[in-house]
């Protein structure tokens, strides 16, 4: 079965705006990697000031290989040709891994 991918962010919530329209500038960067099965990013609602990035991949290989290509380029690069790299929206990170052993869905889906 699949293998999960749950990135915990500390977000300051001075910097959750900034956080989002990060995620949203590159929404599809990681649709067409081999291997890929979902994402979400989850905002806290309250009690906490983590967000969670949750991804979902066939294989623990699949997710590997996707850190050191895309995501590792994607995270190195910064905006125009001298610029500056912008500073990190989250203060913090962790990530938690975990193979999926049951799922369930809609029976009418």
């Amino acid at each position: 079965m699949s293998v999960v991918k749950i990135n915990v962010l500390t977000v300051p919530a001075e910097q959750r705006e900034i956080l989002e329209k990060r995620f949203a500038s590159r929404a599809h960067a990681v649709e067409n990697s081999d291997g890929f099965e979902w994402f979400e990013l989850l905002r806290p609602v309250e009690g906490t000031d983590q967000y969670l990035v949750y991804t979902r991949w066939r294989d623990e290989e699949s997710f590997q290989a996707w850190m050191e290509g895309p995501m590792k380029a994607a995270h190195q690069g910064g905006g125009a040709e001298g610029a500056e790299r912008p500073k990190p929206a989250a203060s913090g990170s962790t990530l938690w891994s975990f193979e999926v052993v049951q799922q369930a869905a809609p029976k009418n889906a």
